[in-house]
């Protein structure tokens, strides 16, 4: 869930009535008119006979269509078609790196019916209607994001032109909002691009670059960006874009330049297979088929997305557009997308540093332990420019993590998301050693050895012998208590927890963990790398399991009960998924490690005690000792083979489960008590984090929960689930869990003082 600012919408536009023209004054070869100085985020130039309209959204590293920019783009586009002289117009942003980055979602937040978002598609229609069918020329320059409304915009245009930049990117992110594009997209978009690749925008969400876009048809002339000269890149490119679209528009006004597209061979089989019904017709049944099974109908936006673009092709623009407003406005009411928008401004929250600027900036880096997660914490290190040490205690080890960053780096490079250049240089910031030379100039040392307390205060001991004084120790644990790690500390302030999710390249989340005795500064220091390695941070109180932990450890317990009751592990996965988790809960106990899987349930079942019960912890001691230690080991729960994706039920784990098979109770045995048990002992210790201080907010609760584990997105997190689902119905499910299998099923008191008034809510 990249960060997106979509929304899809241009709403709450002024009238269209005419604004008189002020008398503007000459500079240079371009007039700028006096009624602009009045308007903060659209402003507009006449530059001989071509009218550049500039949008900049005032202190916003980005341009969103607020109710304000979209009030004054009205009355500029008002005034420039008024103004004769002017034959045609460019749109531009007067901020590098954002066309524009989508529409304000809290326009759709401050609706309260489905009616009041239609009309506010309606209005956005009808202006970009305009736009189509303005008697001058439009051309949109293009640098940098262009998403949801603001595509819309591009797209309403008669031209774009587009920079080669890695930094522009266009795409329509509203289904990641649990909405479709409201202006016209799923109208204007298969018309442009095709029926297949529209499919592939609306109903992914995927960000196009630049190059890929003018392959499609979306984009129609690309623009290099320029180098250092007199002025900075940035600034030289944008003047080039401008100087580009300028001339396109006067080339399209003269007659020089023509907007009939010459299509190829291709081009016209494609559209003359596309015509014909019966073609149509399985490509909707064939995205609807895929849609239901990477959803498994939990998601009702994909589903509107197809009926949408269907309507305006079979039916006419008319009743396409009236499908996409109404469409719009119901999707903006549904539990999925508040959920889904919730998830969004979380995001935004926790890519933000609280505990301010760090004292001194992390600039090199250290990392203990070459492992999976080392190399990992390694690869997002060098990424973003840190200057990284690489440390383990054999050759062999250190090699094989520098492969793993390396190929990493590589598939980079495959997918031209980077030159071998930057690969190359990337990698350079990698220094891998068996030795500590260098660590007396290291700002931040992060150890990820294996999971014992007695290795890391080994570790933690001899770094501390070595390093400066500024410099912070952060530990990668899942579940070891920071204060423990820290016990053996000389500077307990400088310690903090950076737990990390495999595999860290592609994990958003990280969860750093705080005692009672670690500074601010050193919290902002582990904050400010986190961000700087891309993550999405929430930063929780020290404890058994911290958050993330705690939370996952009592629902795999659980799961491991159903398989004891009976329970085959791919019907058990079957559930899970059912229920919105990406993963079932067989597969993610393999991905996890059943070693890893038993150690954390061991040590959270002596720190929690029975409450952490649940399936018998010999089960899974029983399958690590036969080698069954999950994905890792080509065996868990299933078999794994390379090459193929189908994976079977591991024989020998049926075995081991009829072993330790038990008795089931068929009052809490059907599907949905399955999945009630598993989800239920989820959102109850989630809860009693909160109610226990280790989280500070339900906000972190959630993007932790959904980033970290996989909590199901559409449920938006544990505690808006508690929320939308009801607290009331959740107890009345665990008690009726409790009074069969006892404490573990037991509420915690926040959530029985939810239960108890209906008023209480986590989300406001």
């Amino acid at each position: 869930m990249a960060s997106v600012r979509a929304a899809g919408i241009l709403s709450r536009f002024s009238s269209t009535t005419r604004y008189s023209l002020f008398t503007g004054y000459t500079c240079r070869n371009f007039t700028v008119y006096s009624a602009m100085l009045a308007r903060t985020h659209v402003s507009y130039e006449v530059n001989g006979d071509v009218a550049v309209v500039r949008f900049n959204s005032p202190n916003s590293k980005v341009n969103t269509l607020s109710p304000q920019l979209q009030s004054e783009f009205t009355q500029v586009m008002s005034e420039v078609w008024a103004n004769g002289a002017v034959k045609s117009a460019v749109l531009i942003s007067s901020k590098p790196g954002c066309f524009i980055a989508g529409a304000d979602i809290n326009m759709i937040e401050a609706c309260s019916t489905a009616a009041e978002v239609t009309s506010l598609s309606q209005e956005g229609q009808r202006m970009l209607q305009k736009i189509e069918q303005s008697p001058i020329p439009i051309v949109a320059a293009i640098n940098g994001s262009c998403l949801g409304g603001g595509l819309e915009v591009a797209i309403a245009c008669q031209y774009r032109v587009a920079t080669k930049n890695k930094k522009t990117v266009l795409g329509t992110p509203e289904v990641m909002l649990g909405l479709l594009p409201g202006a016209g997209g799923t109208q204007r978009l298969p018309k442009m691009v095709g029926i297949p690749s529209a499919f592939d925008m609306t109903l992914t969400g995927r960000n196009i670059r630049a190059d890929k876009a003018k392959k499609m048809g979306l984009v129609d002339q690309l623009v290099d960006p320029l180098g250092p000269g007199l002025k900075g890149p940035e600034e030289r490119t944008m003047e080039y874009l401008e100087e580009v679209a300028v001339e396109c528009a006067k080339g399209i006004a003269n007659k020089k330049i023509s907007l009939k597209k010459e299509k190829g061979l291709m081009q016209r089989l494609t559209d003359y297979v596309m015509g014909i019904p019966f073609v149509r017709k399985q490509i909707y049944n064939t995205v609807q088929t895929k849609v239901m099974k990477q959803t498994k109908g939990l998601y009702p936006a994909p589903l509107k997305i197809i009926e949408v673009v269907q309507t305006g092709i079979e039916q006419g623009s008319d009743a396409g557009y009236l499908a996409e407003s109404q469409k719009f406005g119901e999707l903006a009411m549904t539990r999925e997308s508040k959920a889904l928008i919730g998830l969004y401004h979380g995001q935004v929250a926790c890519k933000k540093n609280k505990f301010g600027t760090p004292q001194k900036e992390v600039q090199r880096l250290a990392i203990l332990g070459a492992g999976l997660m080392g190399a990992g914490i390694a690869q997002v290190s060098v990424d973003k420019g840190l200057h990284t040490i690489l440390k383990d205690t054999t050759e062999e080890g250190l090699s094989r993590g520098q492969q793993q960053i390396y190929k990493g780096l590589n598939d980079k490079t495959k997918k031209r998301s980077i030159t071998s250049f930057e690969r190359d240089s990337i990698f350079s910031n990698l220094t891998g050693q068996l030795d500590y030379s260098g660590f007396n100039k290291a700002d931040m040392v992060i150890e990820a050895v294996f999971e014992d307390i007695h290795i890391k205060h080994k570790v933690i001991q001899e770094v501390e012998a070595v390093i400066p004084p500024h410099c912070v120790f952060a530990t990668n644990t899942s579940a070891l208590p920071i204060k423990d790690i820290a016990s053996v500390s000389k500077r307990p302030d400088k310690v903090i927890g950076m737990h990390y999710f495999s595999p860290v390249d592609k994990m958003q989340l990280l969860e750093i963990i705080t005692t009672d005795k670690t500074s601010k500064d050193t919290t902002a220091s582990a904050v400010a790398v986190g961000l700087k390695q891309g993550k999405v941070i929430i930063v929780v109180g020290d404890g058994p399991g911290f958050y993330t932990t705690r939370c996952l450890a009592p629902m795999l317990a659980e799961a491991v009960r159903a398989l004891q009751e009976g329970v085959d592990p791919k019907k058990l996965d079957a559930l899970t998924t059912g229920f919105g988790f990406p993963v079932g809960a067989a597969t993610l106990a393999d991905e996890v490690g059943i070693d890893v899987a038993a150690h954390v349930a061991e040590d959270l079942g002596k720190a929690f005690g029975s409450r952490f019960g649940g399936g018998n912890v010999e089960v899974l001691k029983t399958m690590v000792a036969k080698g069954f230690k999950g994905r890792k080991s080509g065996k868990g729960c299933y078999i794994y083979q390379e090459g193929t994706k189908n994976k079977n039920v591991n024989p020998g784990v049926e075995e081991i489960l009829e072993k330790f098979k038990i008795a089931v109770n068929p009052e809490v045995a059907k599907d949905s008590d399955v999945q009630y048990r598993l989800v239920s002992r989820f959102v109850n210790e989630a809860v009693m984090c909160l109610q226990e201080g280790i989280l500070t907010n339900p906000v972190e609760g959630d993007i932790g929960a959904v980033f970290g584990l996989g909590f199901p997105p559409c449920l938006g997190g544990p505690f808006r689930f508690v929320d939308s689902y009801g607290a009331d119905k959740l107890v009345e499910k665990m008690r009726k869990y409790e009074h069969v299998y006892g404490n573990q099923f037991t509420p915690c008191q926040l959530l029985v003082d939810h239960a108890k008034d209906a008023s209480k809510k986590f989300h406001k």
